[in-house]
């Protein structure tokens, strides 16, 4: 694992995890760490962040690079079991976070754009801090997050 970046959001939630100290984190992974959205519009919203600071999949060691996508596809798999959507988007964009992470998206009937990326949805409704979880629908979330990622 490289040495955590200092001004990387993501390095710094990671680094909150390792001191117990991130409210979001479900579980650590192999390759990375699956995290829960701070907001969720779309219920169920989950990262998988990568444990090695990098931009792109191509600059991961193969075998680790097959691994950190073998642990998504399982993450994705427990995030479509626990809470049930019609449909499952997978983003690795790190555009604006430049840390290898994969956004999990989960999508159902009452989408408000069900045929478009979650990104075309306005920014305010997203975010929006009825968007937030409150602490009890957080652990619910978690652990249904958990139960699913052991069977």
């Amino acid at each position: 694992m490289t040495t955590p970046i200092s001004d990387c959001l993501i390095c710094q939630r990671i680094s909150l995890i390792q001191q117990g100290e991130n409210p979001y984190f479900v579980a650590e992974r192999e390759t990375g760490y699956v995290v829960l959205g701070d907001h969720h519009f779309f219920r169920g919203y989950t990262l998988f962040l990568c444990k090695v600071h990098v931009l792109d999949l191509h600059e991961l060691e193969p075998e680790f690079r097959l691994a950190f996508l073998r642990e998504m596809a399982e993450v994705a798999e427990a995030v479509y079991r626990a809470f049930q959507p019609v449909h499952l988007n997978y983003e690795l964009l790190c555009n604006a976070e430049p840390h290898l992470h994969w956004h999990l998206f989960p999508r159902y009937a009452d989408d408000p754009a069900p045929n478009k990326p979650v990104w075309t949805i306005d920014r305010t409704l997203r975010y929006q801090e009825s968007a937030r979880p409150d602490p009890e629908a957080l652990e619910s979330m978690k652990r249904l997050l958990r139960q699913a990622m052991k069977g």
